[in-house]
Protein backbone atom coordinates (compact mmCIF):
# COMPACT_ATOMS: atom_id res chain seq x y z
CA UNK A 1 0.00 0.00 0.00
CA UNK A 2 1.55 3.32 -0.94
CA UNK A 3 1.70 6.34 1.80
CA UNK A 4 2.78 9.79 2.19
CA UNK A 5 2.60 10.94 5.36
CA UNK A 6 3.28 14.75 6.11
CA UNK A 7 4.82 15.74 9.33
CA UNK A 8 5.83 19.06 11.19
CA UNK A 9 3.19 20.86 10.75
CA UNK A 10 1.84 23.62 13.59
CA UNK A 11 1.27 27.24 14.70
CA UNK A 12 4.32 29.42 14.95
CA UNK A 13 4.39 33.22 14.95
CA UNK A 14 4.85 35.24 11.83
CA UNK A 15 8.39 35.81 11.03
CA UNK A 16 9.71 32.27 12.23
CA UNK A 17 10.20 28.72 10.31
CA UNK A 18 8.91 25.24 10.47
CA UNK A 19 10.42 22.36 8.61
CA UNK A 20 7.99 19.82 6.91
CA UNK A 21 8.79 16.25 6.07
CA UNK A 22 6.95 13.83 4.01
CA UNK A 23 7.57 10.27 3.96
CA UNK A 24 7.04 7.72 0.83
CA UNK A 25 5.92 4.21 1.79
CA UNK A 26 5.21 1.25 -0.78
CA UNK A 27 7.10 2.97 -3.95
CA UNK A 28 10.75 2.96 -4.55
CA UNK A 29 11.45 6.80 -3.48
CA UNK A 30 14.27 7.46 -5.47
CA UNK A 31 12.11 6.85 -8.59
CA UNK A 32 9.75 9.65 -7.86
CA UNK A 33 9.83 13.51 -8.26
CA UNK A 34 8.12 15.39 -4.83
CA UNK A 35 6.21 18.24 -4.44
CA UNK A 36 4.26 20.65 -2.23
CA UNK A 37 0.74 22.08 -2.76
CA UNK A 38 -0.66 24.23 0.17
CA UNK A 39 -4.61 24.85 0.28
CA UNK A 40 -5.60 28.21 2.14
CA UNK A 41 -8.80 28.00 3.28
CA UNK A 42 -11.76 29.52 0.98
CA UNK A 43 -8.81 29.27 -1.93
CA UNK A 44 -8.29 26.61 -4.43
CA UNK A 45 -4.86 24.14 -3.80
CA UNK A 46 -1.73 25.63 -5.40
CA UNK A 47 1.91 24.68 -5.92
CA UNK A 48 4.64 25.50 -3.92
CA UNK A 49 7.28 23.51 -4.96
CA UNK A 50 9.18 20.70 -6.66
CA UNK A 51 12.36 18.64 -6.36
CA UNK A 52 13.25 16.12 -9.36
CA UNK A 53 13.90 12.35 -8.38
CA UNK A 54 17.67 12.84 -8.27
CA UNK A 55 17.55 15.88 -6.49
CA UNK A 56 19.20 18.28 -8.71
CA UNK A 57 16.41 20.27 -10.26
CA UNK A 58 13.96 22.53 -8.34
CA UNK A 59 10.90 24.45 -8.89
CA UNK A 60 9.09 27.12 -6.36
CA UNK A 61 6.19 29.28 -6.73
CA UNK A 62 7.14 32.92 -6.85
CA UNK A 63 4.97 33.57 -3.46
CA UNK A 64 7.87 31.27 -1.56
CA UNK A 65 11.23 31.91 -3.34
CA UNK A 66 13.92 33.29 -1.08
CA UNK A 67 12.09 31.70 1.74
CA UNK A 68 10.83 27.51 1.34
CA UNK A 69 13.74 25.49 0.50
CA UNK A 70 13.02 21.62 -0.66
CA UNK A 71 15.29 18.92 -0.55
CA UNK A 72 14.80 14.73 -0.81
CA UNK A 73 16.81 12.21 1.42
CA UNK A 74 16.55 8.99 -0.88
CA UNK A 75 18.24 7.02 1.80
CA UNK A 76 15.31 8.07 4.28
CA UNK A 77 12.65 8.02 1.76
CA UNK A 78 11.58 11.29 2.55
CA UNK A 79 11.25 15.30 1.33
CA UNK A 80 11.63 17.74 3.23
CA UNK A 81 10.17 21.57 2.90
CA UNK A 82 12.08 23.91 4.82
CA UNK A 83 10.33 27.48 5.30
CA UNK A 84 11.99 30.27 6.69
CA UNK A 85 10.49 34.03 7.18
CA UNK A 86 6.70 32.65 7.27
CA UNK A 87 4.12 35.07 6.78
CA UNK A 88 0.43 34.59 8.09
CA UNK A 89 -0.50 34.25 4.21
CA UNK A 90 1.28 31.08 4.38
CA UNK A 91 -1.31 29.51 6.10
CA UNK A 92 -2.79 26.50 4.44
CA UNK A 93 -3.02 22.66 4.40
CA UNK A 94 0.18 21.70 3.04
CA UNK A 95 0.03 18.33 0.67
CA UNK A 96 3.26 16.42 -0.19
CA UNK A 97 2.96 15.15 -3.43
CA UNK A 98 4.44 12.27 -5.34
CA UNK A 99 4.78 11.65 -9.28
CA UNK A 100 7.32 9.80 -11.42
CA UNK A 101 6.80 12.60 -14.31
CA UNK A 102 7.86 16.19 -13.50
CA UNK A 103 5.96 17.96 -15.35
CA UNK A 104 2.47 16.34 -13.97
CA UNK A 105 3.76 16.65 -10.70
CA UNK A 106 4.45 20.55 -11.13
CA UNK A 107 0.94 20.99 -13.15
CA UNK A 108 -0.68 18.86 -10.06
CA UNK A 109 -3.39 17.86 -11.94
CA UNK A 110 -2.74 14.08 -12.49
CA UNK A 111 -0.20 13.62 -9.55
CA UNK A 112 0.35 9.61 -8.93
CA UNK A 113 0.13 10.09 -4.86
CA UNK A 114 -1.10 13.08 -2.77
CA UNK A 115 -0.63 12.93 0.87
CA UNK A 116 -3.33 13.64 3.36
CA UNK A 117 -2.13 17.34 4.49
CA UNK A 118 -0.68 19.02 7.81
CA UNK A 119 -1.86 22.18 8.99
CA UNK A 120 0.57 25.13 9.01
CA UNK A 121 -1.06 27.86 10.49
CA UNK A 122 0.95 31.70 10.97
CA UNK A 123 -0.18 34.24 13.72
CA UNK A 124 0.76 37.84 12.75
Amino acid sequence: QVQLVESGGGLVQAGGSLRLSCALSGRTFATYAMGWFRQAPGKEREFVSAISRGGLSTSYADSVKGRFTISKDNAKDTVYLQMNTLKPEDTAVYYCAADQNWFELVNGSRVDYWGKGALVTISS
